[in-house]
């Protein structure tokens, strides 16, 4: 082996493989590789093989050197094997069958995807949108990882594919991990069991606790599927749920001040509520100075939502200080016979959910790592090029959390 080459092979940094020529085309390196080892073990009956039969060329695309593109013109030989009397090729660790590109090269390709999307990581690498998700999904194959063993506590809650087209897929979460799971092609129960079947049972057996809305959607699931799980209705959605009726009442707020016949009260109530809603519906302590400002003048001028408000604020008071599930439970049911004349649409849905609500004191289980992924599932979603069907999206979307490549 001349220096030239030997210097090539340990630049290429593969166990086992020699670089046996080289050619050089400017912004191109072609380096012709072969197995050092001169057997192959056989597929079929695991017999080694030292007759190779013929000898097969291919060119796949390597890591850059430097900023010269590398393209390996390796030999995946073929032998014959004595046992089953039937020829058949070598395997090569850093290399999969059929693979225009080394195993290495789609691992960095995929890194970057995580990053950013399909069509600009082909653009900055010289391949097409089609050849990048070849490299997700064949990576995705060969190093997906999902360990389940340790999951006690889960998330499930739902984004939307499509907005306003009532197109729906359901994200499965590590409560514990802040991970995603897995996601499911819609809300419907039969492909959410789908899913879940295909845990062990013993996982299944072990959650303790399943975080969900309030929608309804999945109560009943859960308790089929999960007996040993105690459901909790997630905090922050009781809050969306305060939150909704408080902006309904605004609006009405609104309309009402529209028949106000005295032209200069009414401008001086149009004036209170504008730019109002989030001086209402965001947590007072996290109101900037000119939301507290807002809210001091609505506080004044609109006592309907003066007392919403503050009963809102009660309801976030009791989840965050309640010293024990008994106290919760108690200060919950004072406050609901507080508010229920105020708060009568919300009240209803608390009373019906009382048990899934109060539950949260237990263990303070909430879904807030659930939004955070949703978001980021969202972002993901608008810079999808390429997306096109629910397994495609599935898979960029896991690639995120679920993918071990070191």
């Amino acid at each position: 082996m001349s220096k030239m080459h030997s210097l090539f092979t340990q630049l290429l940094k593969l166990e086992g493989i020699t670089v046996e020529d080289y050619c050089d085309l400017g912004e191109e390196l072609v380096l012709t590789v072969e197995a050092e080892t001169s057997s192959a073990i056989c597929p079929r009956c695991s017999q080694i093989s030292k007759s190779t039969h013929e000898n097969h060329f291919h060119l796949a695309r390597d890591l850059n050197f430097g900023e010269r593109k590398v393209l390996l013109k390796y030999n995946r030989r073929q032998f014959k094997c004595h046992e089953c009397k039937k020829p058949f090729s070598e395997a090569l660790d850093f290399i999969g069958e059929r693979r225009r590109s080394t195993d290495r090269f789609a691992e960095m390709i995929v890194k970057q995807v995580i990053h950013s999307d399909t069509h600009n990581v082909g653009k900055n690498n010289g391949l097409t949108d089609d050849e990048v998700w070849s490299m997700v999904e064949y990576v995705s194959q060969k190093k997906w990882s999902l360990e389940l063993s340790g999951l006690k506590r889960l998330g499930i809650d739902e984004i939307a594919l499509k907005k306003g087209q009532g197109d729906y897929i359901t994200v499965l979460v590590d409560l514990d991990k802040k991970e995603p799971i897995d996601l499911v092609k819609s809300r419907q129960h039969k492909d959410i069991k789908e899913v879940l079947k295909g845990w062990d049972s013993e996982v299944l057996g072990q959650i303790e606790e399943v975080s969900i809305d309030m929608s309804g959607n999945y109560r009943s699931l859960v308790e089929k599927m999960l007996p040993n799980a105690e459901i909790v209705a997630d905090r922050f959605h009781v809050a969306k749920l305060l939150g909704d009726e408080l902006n309904r009442a605004r609006n009405q707020e609104k309309r009402a001040i529209n028949k106000v016949e005295n032209k200069a009260e009414q401008e001086k109530l149009e004036a209170v509520l504008s730019n109002s809603k989030y001086a209402l519906l965001k947590p007072e302590k996290n109101l900037t100075k000119n939301q507290k400002l807002k809210l001091d003048e609505i506080k004044e001028a609109l006592p309907r939502l003066a007392q919403m408000h503050k009963q809102k604020e009660a309801l976030r008071d009791i989840f965050e200080t309640a010293k024990s599930g008994t106290d919760g439970m108690l200060k919950i049911a004072i406050w609901m016979k507080k508010s229920q004349e105020i708060f009568k649409d919300s009240v209803g849905t608390i009373g019906r959910w009382f048990g899934e609500i109060t539950n949260y004191f237990e263990s303070r289980t909430t879904s807030g790592a659930v939004e955070g992924i949703n978001n980021k599932l969202k972002l993901i979603k608008r810079s999808g090029y390429g997306f096109r069907n629910f397994a495609n999206f599935r898979l960029r979307c896991l690639i995120c959390w679920r993918l071990s490549i070191s």
